[in-house]
């Protein structure tokens, strides 16, 4: 990978911030690309890097938004000539494809589920070092740390720190699993005093963790964990990135184009019309009133 997009996917990495990888694995002759072009696809449809000319392009970026919301990956096959379906593949017929068939592996990277700690304790000292061995990543709260959107909370300060702001803040924020390190007995008492309601504080998991017989600090987290993962498997639905720029049909080849500013677009009669590539354009400027425009 060129240097300045290894460079771009780490910082993305470091927000949280939800792409799409794409790499080009088969290129045949005449093409643009090369296998082993990459390019990194937001969720508003813009691209950097390169996986091939504007009418790969367009498909890539079209793609490349449904593997985002759907959160799967998929092997993309574009062809200038209409295929027959194949195994493993979505194949997709770009009339304007001007060079040879493409397949370009598209990988959603999304965010691993973050879990936030508070307290300096053996307990949550084992949450971190356990924790991203099951896929998590976990980060010591703080007031940086933006808890919206994180899968869970845990609080092991044993009554060190400031917990009942962040208990409050969590099942305010909906967080999905907010747990308090604790004795039956104190844990009672400490959410007791929280300024939530009845049902609110029912939320709170409390001593946190499945009741698996565990002693050891260790034992602790694996059972905290396994409650985080408990629920989140008891969730309707993973939560997938919201996808920020809207679509429109070409209509000169009808596929769809993202509406985003280095899309191929122009203006007739006061109406915007996208196009997947300069060839379109181009068809659709010399006899408008041929196409019907959606």
């Amino acid at each position: 990978m060129p240097k300045v997009l290894n460079e771009r996917l780490v910082s993305l990495n470091e927000t949280r911030t939800p792409y799409v990888h794409a790499r080009v694995v088969l290129a045949e002759k005449p093409t643009s690309a090369k296998p082993g072009d990459e390019a990194l696809i937001m969720a508003d449809g813009s691209i950097e890097g390169f996986v091939g000319g504007s009418c790969a392009e367009s498909t890539v970026r079209q793609q490349s938004l449904e593997v985002l919301g759907a959160g799967e990956a998929m092997l993309l096959r574009i062809s200038p000539m209409p295929e027959p379906a194949q195994s493993g593949k979505k194949t997709v017929h770009n009339a304007c494809l001007s060079g040879g068939t493409l397949e370009i592996f598209l990988e959603p990277i999304l965010p691993s589920p973050l879990i936030a700690v508070l307290g300096e304790s053996p307990i949550s000292g084992s949450l971190m070092k356990i924790a991203p061995a099951a896929g998590f990543e976990l980060r010591e709260w703080s007031p940086e740390v933006d808890i919206n959107g994180a899968t869970a909370v845990v609080v092991a300060s044993h009554g060190r720190d400031d917990e009942g702001m962040l208990l409050e803040a969590a099942v305010r924020a909906g967080v999905p699993y907010v747990g308090l390190v604790a004795s039956r007995k104190r844990g009672t008492a400490v959410i007791e005093m929280l300024d939530l309601s009845h049902d609110q504080k029912a939320l709170i998991h409390s001593p946190a963790g499945l009741d698996i017989g565990a002693r050891t600090p260790d034992g602790v987290a694996i059972s905290i964990l396994a409650h985080i993962v408990q629920t989140m498997s008891s969730a309707t639905k993973p939560e997938t990135p919201k996808i920020v720029c809207d679509t429109a049909i070409d209509p000169v080849c009808g596929m769809s184009v993202a509406m985003i500013p280095e899309s191929i677009h122009a203006d007739f009669n006061d109406v915007t019309v996208w196009f997947c590539a300069s060839g379109c354009l181009k068809a659709y400027s010399a006899n408008p009133g041929a196409f019907v425009s959606s």
